[in-house]
């Protein structure tokens, strides 16, 4: 990287590293440092009675230098904490260097240090750190958007959504509740594994490269293996495999799926997100309902102490049990229209009379859902069970046991989305494989979300499938509605974003072309003059001011070219 590119903060911070290593002090050291105390910890154990020795290690986020005495705040991977340095206590010889030049001139704020010492109170009050000694473990290059107050305002808050996402390692530096969210992230991931083995269920890992793309309706990811000469499909769903395994003789299987769909981004999407999927033998969807209600207010009282969550003025309550409503009967009661017994063209008049698009491509449970999605979905706020699909929005599931027209389905929604969706699992192969035909006909029609026939599985039902109810749930949703998020993006650490923009920058050669030489392009880029063409309206003598100060602030060296020179350039470009 030529250094005109960087900023004036970060040629400093490289001047630092490089005065470091001059002092003999290696600013990326390899050997460990035993680190025994944490920050939070320190504060909640102190006992005034006792001088705890302590060696803790950080990002140093603030200070203030006072002569032979200084004050630095902490941050460790816990929280943060103050710590106090003085000039003889860190350089008991006669040697003062680590503090008058190395910590007073050539740390920096988000530089990693380590630390002994012990704990006092000081006069103000405070849990610190009394330091003993001061190791460098890591100079920071990039200088961090530490928030700054004045009169009681907050400036320079690192609160940009696009850079946050983007930077996220520095979003978790600098924003304190960001953390706190994916700790809990994790925790709702731990207690939703300790109600599931409480049963005695297994997780299991299945493939995410398949040779079909099985177990939803949903466009996928394609890639190919070269070395088997076939495309393969990042996985939409790891259903199948699953019950394939209780074809094999398991009673009950969960897995943590990674799952990839090539489809829109939003607020609620992401072209990767997190499902758990769980199948269990001699159960029905009812049994799944209990089961769903009852490890979603377990795992709400686990990690928040509560079963009542805040989403922005709205107070979601995860005690079981549930309210159920059919969907027809939430059709009819949001939309004014019995749809039981519509053929196709009936329903796509009723979508004319709703105003909701539809298009050729959509069959019947396409319809049936766009009317669902636009009209109904959005009004269950608290935790609602929406149950007995029709049979066309449900390919995997089994025809009711009271109406042959519906499905034994539910999904659960909570706050306006869909956080689960549950079957009693289809295990008849040749009701199965009419289904399969059913979605092949759809994707001929034009859906390219339509099922693709997995012979395999079929094979594998064809041995016999105990009876089954199955469930996926969206860890990612479950993570928003228990933090309180309201956007995807805030509870993916790295979600998928769209390409940085980079400023247009032409090739050196179209400068040289023009006789500007080759080590003055640097300069005149760092101007902002980023294009040829962008010289074309510029005042020669205001061009060689800028570039002739440039060379001078950056001790560039060069020989500064004449202000005839400069006007040829621009005359050129």
């Amino acid at each position: 990287m030529h250094h005109l590119e960087l900023s004036e903060q970060e040629i400093i911070r490289r001047q630092s590293l490089d005065e470091l290593r001059n002092l003999g002090i290696e600013p990326y050291p390899a050997a460990l440092y035993e680190v025994n105390a944490y920050s939070t910890d320190i504060k909640d154990e102190f006992n005034e009675d006792e001088k705890r020795p302590v060696s803790i290690a950080g990002r140093i986020m603030s200070r203030r230098i006072m002569g032979k005495a200084s004050f630095i705040e902490l941050q460790d991977s816990k929280g943060r904490i103050q710590v106090y340095i003085t000039r003889d206590d860190i350089c008991p010889d006669e040697d003062k260097e680590l503090y008058n030049t190395v910590f007073k001139k050539l740390l920096d704020i988000g530089d990693f240090i380590g630390i002994t010492g012990f704990v006092f109170r000081t006069q103000m009050g405070e849990i610190s750190v009394h330091a003993e000694s001061l190791t460098v473990l890591a100079k920071s290059l990039k200088p961090l958007p530490v928030v700054k107050m004045k009169d009681g305002v907050e400036y320079d808050k690192f609160t940009d959504p696009e850079l946050r996402y983007r930077r996220r390692y520095v979003d978790l530096v600098v924003n304190d509740n960001v953390k706190d969210i994916f700790i809990k992230r994790t925790q709702i991931f731990n207690a939703m594994r300790e109600f599931i083995n409480k049963f005695g269920y297994l997780e299991v890992d299945t493939p995410v490269l398949q040779p079909i793309p099985g177990g939803a309706a949903a466009r996928p990811f394609i890639t190919h293996h070269n070395a088997l000469d076939i495309d393969l499909y990042l996985r939409i769903a790891n259903e199948l495999y699953l019950k394939r395994l209780i074809v094999g003789g398991f009673e009950g299987v969960y897995e943590f799926s990674r799952d990839f769909r090539n489809e829109g981004m939003d607020r609620t999407h992401n072209p990767e997100f997190t499902v758990m999927e769980i199948y269990v033998a001699y159960k029905d969807y009812k049994w799944m309902m209990e089961f769903t209600e009852q490890m979603l207010e377990y795992i709400a009282v686990k990690v928040l102490g509560t079963t009542k969550v805040k989403m922005g003025d709205r107070e979601i309550d995860f005690k079981a049990p549930y309210k159920r409503v059919t969907m027809l009967d939430s059709i009819k009661e949001y939309t004014g229209f019995d749809i039981a017994g519509m053929d196709e063209n009936q329903l796509r008049d009723v979508c004319k009379k709703l105003n909701i698009e539809v298009d050729e491509t959509m069959g019947k449970g396409k319809i049936i859902d766009e009317i669902f999605g636009e009209k109904c979905e959005g009004n269950y706020i608290q935790p609602t069970f929406i149950i007995d699909y029709p049979i066309e929005m449900s390919p995997l599931c089994k025809r009711h046991r009271d109406n042959p027209e519906l499905t034994e389905r539910f999904e659960l929604m909570i706050n306006g989305k869909e956080i689960c969706n549950a079957y009693s699992e289809l295990n008849d192969p040749i009701d199965q494989r009419e289904r399969f035909e059913e979605q092949l006909r759809l994707s001929e029609k034009g859906d390219d979300e339509a099922m693709f026939i997995d012979q395999d599985f079929l094979r594998a039902l064809e041995y016999g499938m105990p009876p089954t109810s199955g469930m996926g749930i969206g860890m990612d949703r479950l993570t928003m509605l228990l933090t309180g998020q309201t956007a995807i993006q805030e509870v993916l650490l790295f979600p998928q974003m769209r390409p940085e923009k980079k400023a247009k920058k032409d090739a050196a050669i179209k400068y040289i072309e023009i006789g500007i030489p080759e080590e003055w392009v640097p300069v005149i880029q760092k101007a902002g003059y980023t294009e040829v063409k962008m010289l074309a309206d510029v005042n020669p003598n205001k061009l060689h001011q800028e570039i002739c100060g440039l060379n001078k602030k950056f001790k560039m060296e060069l020989n500064n070219p004449t202000s005839d020179e400069v006007k040829i350039w621009v005359e050129k470009a």
